[in-house]
């Protein structure tokens, strides 16, 4: 098995939704998901098309109320290419698959080279068997350029063959089946002149309420003499070329699309650009050239391999498909990354809390994307002290989804698909959200050393994020102690005490731990801010220092709830009853969605200890065992060495894994206390969208998280490396399966960090055009490390070398 080749060697209709998420082509500013390009939209294909950032917002009535959504917005294709032979029927995989007439049918994703590659035989009707090859790319050199080559060999006939290559704006947002109900035509057509060079195409659009301008332009070329003509309708326009095929002899077609918006840097005019673009770019190997060239670049940033074949493979395809979402295009776009990717409409295309698990990666080897992702978050810092003050508070509330603009964007009703009804939707209460940006701040500034962003932007968001959560906190005399009350947790199962109307929970563990962790960090990020800056961003904040005495106080006082020797998911956790999880397995087999079950039974999650996904158990993947120690120590908490070991064997069991994040944070839990049930989940966890385990959510795109949070676990969790106190702290938990990890690391601007760990051995080399030493954490040792030495040690006691 090829550790960088995805394939498939038939063709299956059932299959084909997730192979159209995961064989989906991008870079960073669009995407286009593997669809073949004969298909439309017909409940089997979905061709659709996204731009980064691209979003627009349309109203519905829905369950009695008047709702706004903004999606993610499906554009014009510019996949079709259909061909048939004179008299026959246009080229149709299900149809021939049907009757028996598709011959063979493989498909292949080149991970290394970004390639996706379609071979295809078929016979028609008439009897004449028809040899394609197809090879698409969407240019990770040229952001604004993708490309498709079409080889057609008649194998035992001559005649003239018919082919189409069009744009289609057509198009609607149904990726989605719950959302189908929902108006989905985001996008207004517009008339547009016959560009004067025959082999162009141009369609224009725009979003109906963001009024962004969309172009589209498409050249086609065939490798013989063609008949040409050119047709347009409404939203469509297309060639209809005719060659003459000769038996055994190939003959290719070429179209190259260009993309661009009103909202493109240094044009003047969207649809000139596209046309330009389209025109002048090169043909399609020198384009795959470049495309191939630049791949090269962004692999050599990436390097991590393990000895497991299988596993490689899979890590490929995530590392793949993270930089397809957020690439160096991505930088200069103020965009967000999609918790879908730019893969499918699922979410709406909106922002969550991913980066989480994201930007852990991306710091190490892209230090320039995660920072541009902190910008989006820094940009709309304007909308989250706005939402705050509506809520009567200080500071900043993040939103649960964000998308343009940072305002709330969270469904205020969902359907369960069970029983068919609209239900209120309350996540829009999980403000530990604006926990996690500060949290994502403080992480990259202590593995890029980036003063400046700190100064700038980091120190600011951290700050706001902390000044909401003290205002959030309110003192209660009875426990001498602050608490938080009226939000929602990870789990996302618990909105609500049993029998209460009115929504939200009270000291949620993970969000009073995190709340206070944050406030202190955000004090650290003052105070380590030059004098200057420091006293100009409190002047410009209105940051008192009874504001500051707040911080601290609340960072001392909080109230943690606890039972039974482990941390309570939240008050009143303790007094829920037990589900009957072997029942329950019994009658339904699959209950990841056990919220919807006890729904259409008229029950609720509300009554019942069960877990969509890791809610407590979210402390121990986002601080480590020190960090957490401190901050209970600090509280006054006194909790003994086990507390971990306890937390898990309560929470474990609990969990139904509704969420593809679910099984990676186990994973990453139990690698520090079992090794071999830990690989297990991590397997469970690499595998969720390569064999879609949610049952079909794949299909409406990938779960971006869970694929950067597996590359991640193997990365911080594996090889054990965390950036702490201005040294690499290394503690590796390799599992039994994996003889050798190999990793190369970026580390506050160093390029040259090579990491091997084995089962008996740990070894770091610093390459020799390092300019300045770093320094190393493993035990109890602490070494300095040279430009071109190496440090290496048995994994039981330490020696150096070099």
């Amino acid at each position: 098995m090829d550790r960088w080749i995805l394939s498939y060697d038939d063709y299956d209709p059932d299959a084909e939704g997730l192979r159209e998420a995961l064989c989906t082509l991008a870079n960073g500013y669009f995407g286009t998901r593997g669809a073949a390009p004969e298909s439309s939209a017909d409940g089997v294909h979905y061709p659709g098309t996204y731009i980064a950032g691209c979003y627009d917002r349309l109203s519905a009535e829905i369950a009695g109320r008047s709702i706004d959504n903004a999606d993610l917005v499906n554009m014009p294709n510019w996949l079709p290419l259909a061909f048939r032979a004179a008299g026959g029927e246009w080229f149709d995989p299900d149809r021939a698959r049907r009757e028996g007439r598709l011959l063979s049918h493989r498909q292949e994703l080149d991970l290394r080279r970004g390639v996706l590659t379609r071979l295809v035989r078929v016979r028609d009707a008439q009897g004449r068997t028809t040899r394609v090859a197809q090879r698409r790319i969407v240019s990770m050199d040229d952001p604004h350029l993708a490309a498709l080559e079409t080889t057609i060999v008649a194998e035992d006939w001559s005649g003239p063959m018919e082919i189409v290559s069009a744009l289609d704006g057509r198009v609607v947002n149904a990726g989605v089946e719950r959302y189908r109900d929902l108006p989905g035509e985001h996008l207004t057509r517009e008339k547009c002149p016959e560009p004067d060079d025959p082999e162009l195409l141009l369609l224009r659009a725009s979003t109906v309420s963001s009024r962004i301008g969309i172009a589209m332009a498409a050249r086609t070329r065939v490798s013989v003499p063609a008949e040409r003509g050119r047709r347009t309708e409404d939203g469509w326009t297309g060639h209809e070329l005719t060659v003459d095929a000769h038996e055994g002899e190939p003959f290719t077609i070429e179209k190259v699309a260009a993309v661009y918006t009103s909202r493109d840097h240094a044009i003047e005019e969207w649809g000139g650009a596209a046309l330009t673009a389209a025109a002048r770019a090169g043909g399609f190997d020198a384009l795959l050239e470049r495309h191939t060239l630049a791949w090269c670049r962004l692999w050599r940033r990436c390097q991590l391999s393990v000895d497991h074949v299988e596993v490689q493979r899979i890590l490929n395809l995530h590392i793949f498909h993270l930089l397809q979402t957020v690439s160096e295009h991505s930088v200069d776009l103020d965009v967000g990354v999609p918790a879908r990717g730019l893969h499918g409409e699922a979410y709406r295309g909106h922002v969550f809390w991913d980066e989480l698990f994201i930007l852990p990666f991306l710091t190490m080897r892209f230090p320039e994307i995660a920072r541009a992702l902190l910008m989006y978050r820094w940009r709309r810092l304007p909308a989250a002290r706005r939402a705050a003050a509506d809520a009567g508070h200080r500071g900043a509330m993040y939103p649960w989804q964000s998308a343009a603009d940072g305002r709330e964007e969270t469904q205020q009703v969902h359907l369960n698909p069970r029983s068919g009804r609209w239900l209120p939707d309350h996540t829009h209460l999980q403000r530990h959200v604006g926990l996690t940006v500060a949290h994502n701040v403080w992480r990259y500034c202590e593995a890029t050393d980036d003063i400046d962003f700190l100064s700038a932007y980091g120190a600011e968001i951290m700050l706001e994020v902390a000044r909401f959560f003290a205002s959030l906190a309110a003192y209660e005399r009875s426990t001498d102690r602050y608490e938080i009350h009226g939000v929602m947790g990870p789990d996302e199962y618990h909105d609500a005490y049993p029998g209460r109307d009115e929504p939200g929970l009270n000291n949620n563990a993970y969000t009073n731990v995190l709340t206070a962790w944050v406030l202190q960090r955000a004090l650290d990020a003052l105070n380590v801010l030059p004098e200057e800056r420091r006293t100009e961003l409190r002047e410009r904040l209105a940051l008192t220092r009874e504001e500051i005495t707040r911080f601290e106080d609340v960072a001392r006082k909080m109230y943690v709830p606890f039972h039974d020797g482990v941390i309570s998911q939240f008050d009143g956790y303790a007094d829920l009853e037990e589900l009957d999880w072997a029942g329950y397995r019994e009658r339904y087999g699959d209950i990841r969605r056990l919220d919807r079950i006890l729904e259409a039974e008229g029950d609720t999650p509300n009554r019942y200890k069960a877990s969509k996904q890791a809610d407590v158990l979210m402390l121990f993947y986002v601080l480590s065992p020190g960090e957490l120690d401190e901050v209970l120590r600090r509280l006054g908490y006194e909790h003994g060495p086990a507390l971990i070991t306890r937390t898990v064997g309560y929470y474990l069991p609990r969990t139904c894994h509704g969420s593809s994040l679910s099984a990676l944070v186990h994973a990453w839990i139990l690698a520090h206390v079992d090794g071999e049930e830990a690989w297990q989940i991590f397997l469970e966890a690499l595998l969720s969208d390569i064999t879609d385990a949610q049952r079909g959510t794949t299909a409406e795109g990938v779960h971006l998280g869970a694929m950067a949070g597996t590359v991640d676990l193997v990365q911080r969790c594996h090889a054990g490396i965390r950036t702490r106190g201005g040294a690499l702290q290394l503690e590796p938990h390799l599992p039994p399966a994996i003889g050798e990890l190999r990793l190369g690391l970026r580390y506050r601007g160093h390029w040259g960090i090579d990491l091997t760990c084995r089962q008996d051995l740990l070894r770091v080399m610093l390459r020799p055009g390092a300019t300045f030493p770093i320094r190393i954490s493993y035990a109890n040792e602490n070494v300095e490390l040279h430009p071109g030495g190496s440090w290496e040690t048995p994994l039981d006691h330490g020696r150096t070398t070099g």
